[in-house]
Protein backbone atom coordinates (compact mmCIF):
# COMPACT_ATOMS: atom_id res chain seq x y z
CA UNK A 1 0.00 0.00 0.00
CA UNK A 2 3.17 2.26 0.48
CA UNK A 3 5.33 3.30 -1.81
CA UNK A 4 8.75 4.87 -1.62
CA UNK A 5 10.75 5.93 -4.78
CA UNK A 6 14.34 6.51 -3.26
CA UNK A 7 16.21 6.20 -0.50
CA UNK A 8 19.43 7.25 0.03
CA UNK A 9 21.98 6.09 2.06
CA UNK A 10 25.22 8.08 2.58
CA UNK A 11 28.03 6.39 4.60
CA UNK A 12 31.77 6.23 5.04
CA UNK A 13 34.54 3.75 5.45
CA UNK A 14 37.10 4.10 7.19
CA UNK A 15 41.48 3.62 6.10
CA UNK A 16 41.88 1.21 8.77
CA UNK A 17 38.48 -1.00 8.23
CA UNK A 18 39.02 -1.21 4.08
CA UNK A 19 40.94 -4.70 3.89
CA UNK A 20 38.95 -6.50 6.44
CA UNK A 21 35.75 -5.30 5.21
CA UNK A 22 36.83 -6.30 1.08
CA UNK A 23 38.37 -8.95 2.61
CA UNK A 24 35.13 -10.07 3.94
CA UNK A 25 32.34 -8.23 2.11
CA UNK A 26 33.81 -8.22 -1.29
CA UNK A 27 33.83 -4.70 -2.97
CA UNK A 28 30.02 -4.37 -3.01
CA UNK A 29 30.08 -4.12 0.61
CA UNK A 30 27.28 -1.68 0.58
CA UNK A 31 24.80 -3.57 -1.00
CA UNK A 32 25.11 -6.79 1.64
CA UNK A 33 25.64 -4.42 4.87
CA UNK A 34 23.16 -1.64 4.20
CA UNK A 35 20.90 -1.56 1.22
CA UNK A 36 19.87 -5.13 1.47
CA UNK A 37 18.98 -4.43 4.95
CA UNK A 38 17.24 -1.53 4.18
CA UNK A 39 13.50 -2.79 2.91
CA UNK A 40 13.78 -5.06 6.16
CA UNK A 41 14.40 -2.34 8.59
CA UNK A 42 11.79 -0.05 6.66
CA UNK A 43 9.15 -2.88 7.15
CA UNK A 44 10.08 -3.13 10.75
CA UNK A 45 8.96 0.29 10.94
CA UNK A 46 6.09 0.70 9.53
CA UNK A 47 4.76 -2.34 11.02
CA UNK A 48 5.31 -1.16 14.82
CA UNK A 49 2.73 1.96 13.09
CA UNK A 50 -0.35 2.82 11.34
CA UNK A 51 -0.69 4.34 7.42
CA UNK A 52 -1.38 7.77 9.44
CA UNK A 53 1.92 7.76 11.02
CA UNK A 54 3.82 6.64 8.60
CA UNK A 55 2.38 8.91 5.75
CA UNK A 56 1.93 12.17 8.05
CA UNK A 57 2.82 11.91 11.76
CA UNK A 58 6.05 10.10 12.26
CA UNK A 59 7.59 10.65 8.48
CA UNK A 60 10.01 13.45 9.31
CA UNK A 61 11.44 10.39 11.84
CA UNK A 62 11.97 7.72 9.18
CA UNK A 63 15.64 9.14 7.79
CA UNK A 64 16.85 9.17 11.78
CA UNK A 65 15.24 5.67 12.53
CA UNK A 66 16.28 4.30 9.50
CA UNK A 67 20.27 5.42 10.15
CA UNK A 68 20.18 4.22 14.09
CA UNK A 69 18.79 1.30 12.98
CA UNK A 70 21.64 0.28 10.42
CA UNK A 71 24.19 1.52 12.43
CA UNK A 72 23.23 -0.55 15.44
CA UNK A 73 23.99 -3.51 13.08
CA UNK A 74 27.25 -2.21 11.26
CA UNK A 75 29.14 -1.73 14.72
CA UNK A 76 28.72 -5.33 15.47
CA UNK A 77 29.47 -6.97 11.58
CA UNK A 78 31.63 -4.11 10.11
CA UNK A 79 33.37 -1.60 12.92
CA UNK A 80 34.52 1.53 10.85
CA UNK A 81 31.50 1.50 8.35
CA UNK A 82 29.33 4.56 9.26
CA UNK A 83 26.40 5.64 7.68
CA UNK A 84 26.71 9.40 7.45
CA UNK A 85 23.06 10.55 6.41
CA UNK A 86 19.80 8.64 4.86
CA UNK A 87 16.77 10.65 3.18
CA UNK A 88 13.69 8.81 2.09
CA UNK A 89 11.37 10.37 -0.22
CA UNK A 90 7.27 10.62 0.43
CA UNK A 91 6.03 7.59 0.14
CA UNK A 92 3.40 7.21 -2.17
CA UNK A 93 -0.16 5.75 -1.70
CA UNK A 94 -3.32 4.88 -2.91
CA UNK A 95 -5.53 7.92 -4.00
CA UNK A 96 -8.76 7.11 -2.57
CA UNK A 97 -6.46 6.87 0.92
CA UNK A 98 -4.63 10.17 -0.22
CA UNK A 99 -7.90 12.08 -0.43
CA UNK A 100 -9.08 10.50 2.68
CA UNK A 101 -6.13 11.62 4.37
CA UNK A 102 -6.29 15.19 2.55
CA UNK A 103 -9.61 15.42 4.09
CA UNK A 104 -8.46 14.38 7.13
CA UNK A 105 -5.80 17.21 6.91
CA UNK A 106 -8.07 19.75 5.68
CA UNK A 107 -10.61 18.86 8.62
CA UNK A 108 -7.95 18.29 11.06
CA UNK A 109 -6.33 21.81 9.83
CA UNK A 110 -9.93 23.17 10.50
CA UNK A 111 -10.28 21.45 13.84
CA UNK A 112 -6.80 23.48 14.44
CA UNK A 113 -8.15 26.46 13.44
CA UNK A 114 -11.19 25.85 15.55
CA UNK A 115 -9.29 25.04 18.40
CA UNK A 116 -6.80 28.74 17.70
CA UNK A 117 -9.77 30.62 17.30
CA UNK A 118 -11.28 28.82 20.69
CA UNK A 119 -8.34 29.81 22.58
CA UNK A 120 -8.08 33.21 21.38
CA UNK A 121 -11.79 33.83 22.42
CA UNK A 122 -11.17 32.28 25.57
CA UNK A 123 -8.49 34.29 26.13
CA UNK A 124 -10.39 37.64 24.86
CA UNK A 125 -12.97 36.29 27.26
CA UNK A 126 -10.41 35.91 30.22
CA UNK A 127 -8.72 39.23 29.66
CA UNK A 128 -12.27 41.28 29.44
CA UNK A 129 -13.16 38.92 33.11
CA UNK A 130 -10.16 40.27 34.16
CA UNK A 131 -10.84 43.83 33.34
CA UNK A 132 -14.26 43.45 34.70
CA UNK A 133 -12.76 42.23 37.98
CA UNK A 134 -10.17 44.70 38.17
CA UNK A 135 -13.12 47.50 37.20
CA UNK A 136 -15.13 46.18 40.21
CA UNK A 137 -12.12 45.93 42.55
CA UNK A 138 -11.61 49.49 41.41
CA UNK A 139 -14.79 50.79 41.96
CA UNK A 140 -14.82 48.41 45.11
CA UNK A 141 -11.85 49.89 46.71
CA UNK A 142 -13.14 53.87 45.86
CA UNK A 143 -16.49 53.06 47.59
CA UNK A 144 -14.53 51.36 50.15
CA UNK A 145 -12.32 54.93 50.60
CA UNK A 146 -15.43 56.66 50.12
CA UNK A 147 -17.42 54.76 52.81
CA UNK A 148 -14.67 55.79 55.05
CA UNK A 149 -14.11 58.87 54.03
CA UNK A 150 -17.86 59.56 54.94
CA UNK A 151 -17.59 57.72 58.29
CA UNK A 152 -14.29 59.31 59.23
CA UNK A 153 -16.33 63.22 58.18
CA UNK A 154 -19.22 62.01 60.81
CA UNK A 155 -16.92 61.09 63.65
CA UNK A 156 -15.21 64.37 63.18
CA UNK A 157 -18.53 66.14 63.34
CA UNK A 158 -19.53 63.85 66.14
CA UNK A 159 -16.08 65.05 68.36
CA UNK A 160 -16.53 68.62 67.23
CA UNK A 161 -20.23 68.24 68.56
CA UNK A 162 -19.78 66.93 71.51
CA UNK A 163 -16.56 69.29 72.09
CA UNK A 164 -19.11 72.27 71.20
CA UNK A 165 -21.03 70.20 73.52
CA UNK A 166 -18.83 70.40 76.14
CA UNK A 167 -17.53 73.65 75.94
CA UNK A 168 -21.19 75.09 76.00
CA UNK A 169 -21.89 72.77 79.41
CA UNK A 170 -18.81 74.10 80.85
CA UNK A 171 -19.86 77.47 80.00
CA UNK A 172 -22.86 77.35 81.47
CA UNK A 173 -22.14 75.49 84.24
CA UNK A 174 -19.78 78.86 85.11
CA UNK A 175 -22.28 81.07 84.51
CA UNK A 176 -24.52 78.83 86.73
CA UNK A 177 -21.80 78.79 89.17
CA UNK A 178 -21.14 82.61 89.20
CA UNK A 179 -24.33 83.50 89.37
CA UNK A 180 -25.35 81.24 92.36
CA UNK A 181 -22.22 82.14 93.98
CA UNK A 182 -23.71 86.26 93.45
CA UNK A 183 -26.46 85.23 94.33
CA UNK A 184 -25.09 83.60 97.43
CA UNK A 185 -22.95 86.71 98.28
CA UNK A 186 -25.63 88.93 98.14
CA UNK A 187 -28.33 86.62 100.17
CA UNK A 188 -25.16 86.85 102.75
CA UNK A 189 -24.21 90.22 102.17
CA UNK A 190 -27.70 91.36 102.84
CA UNK A 191 -28.06 88.81 106.07
CA UNK A 192 -25.26 91.35 107.51
CA UNK A 193 -27.08 94.16 106.47
CA UNK A 194 -30.72 93.90 107.04
CA UNK A 195 -30.91 94.03 110.65
CA UNK A 196 -33.38 95.54 112.92
CA UNK A 197 -31.73 98.83 113.45
CA UNK A 198 -30.98 99.02 109.57
CA UNK A 199 -34.55 98.25 108.40
CA UNK A 200 -36.32 100.56 111.26
CA UNK A 201 -33.85 103.17 109.71
CA UNK A 202 -35.09 102.52 106.10
CA UNK A 203 -39.06 102.88 107.37
CA UNK A 204 -37.93 106.22 108.18
CA UNK A 205 -36.15 107.41 105.62
CA UNK A 206 -39.46 105.53 103.63
CA UNK A 207 -41.66 108.20 105.51
CA UNK A 208 -39.85 110.81 105.61
CA UNK A 209 -39.74 111.35 101.72
CA UNK A 210 -43.63 111.12 102.10
CA UNK A 211 -45.11 113.91 100.39
CA UNK A 212 -47.88 114.14 102.59
CA UNK A 213 -47.69 114.25 106.96
CA UNK A 214 -50.67 113.63 108.90
CA UNK A 215 -51.24 116.50 111.97
CA UNK A 216 -53.65 115.18 114.88
CA UNK A 217 -54.45 112.68 117.39
CA UNK A 218 -55.76 109.96 115.08
CA UNK A 219 -52.15 109.07 113.22
CA UNK A 220 -52.85 106.02 111.02
CA UNK A 221 -50.89 103.23 112.59
CA UNK A 222 -49.41 102.27 109.78
CA UNK A 223 -46.76 104.58 109.82
CA UNK A 224 -45.82 104.45 113.64
CA UNK A 225 -45.17 101.92 116.06
CA UNK A 226 -46.22 102.23 119.19
CA UNK A 227 -43.02 103.60 121.26
CA UNK A 228 -43.12 106.25 118.38
CA UNK A 229 -46.95 106.76 119.13
CA UNK A 230 -46.11 107.39 122.41
CA UNK A 231 -43.06 109.42 121.92
CA UNK A 232 -45.63 111.91 119.82
CA UNK A 233 -48.13 112.07 122.45
CA UNK A 234 -45.50 114.08 124.97
CA UNK A 235 -44.65 116.09 122.10
CA UNK A 236 -47.91 116.79 121.37
CA UNK A 237 -48.56 117.51 125.25
CA UNK A 238 -45.65 119.76 125.73
CA UNK A 239 -46.72 122.10 123.03
CA UNK A 240 -50.30 122.04 123.20
CA UNK A 241 -50.45 125.84 124.49
CA UNK A 242 -48.86 127.19 121.31
CA UNK A 243 -51.05 124.83 118.52
CA UNK A 244 -54.22 126.18 117.15
CA UNK A 245 -57.29 124.84 118.81
CA UNK A 246 -59.26 122.12 117.13
CA UNK A 247 -62.62 124.40 116.87
CA UNK A 248 -60.20 127.03 115.14
CA UNK A 249 -58.54 124.22 113.09
CA UNK A 250 -61.67 122.26 112.22
CA UNK A 251 -65.02 122.11 113.40
CA UNK A 252 -65.36 117.92 113.52
CA UNK A 253 -62.36 118.55 116.09
CA UNK A 254 -59.38 117.08 114.12
CA UNK A 255 -57.43 119.61 110.80
CA UNK A 256 -55.65 117.95 108.25
CA UNK A 257 -52.52 119.97 106.73
CA UNK A 258 -51.80 118.87 103.59
CA UNK A 259 -48.15 120.23 102.13
CA UNK A 260 -47.03 118.61 98.81
CA UNK A 261 -43.46 119.30 97.53
CA UNK A 262 -42.67 119.85 94.11
CA UNK A 263 -41.04 116.47 93.03
CA UNK A 264 -39.55 118.39 90.15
Amino acid sequence: MIYIDRIEVVNMLAPYAVFDIVRNYTADYDKTLIFNKIHHELNQFCSAHTLQEVYIELFDQIDENLKQALQKDLNIMAPGLTIQAVRVTKPKIPEAIRRNFELMEAEKTKLLIAAQKQKVVEKEAETERKKAVIEAEKIAQVAKIRFQQKVMEKETEKRISEIEDAAFLAREKAKADAEYYAAHKYATSNKHKLTPEYLELKKYQAIASNSKIYFGSNIPSMFVDSSCALKYSDVRTGREGSLPSKEALEPSGESLIQNKENTG
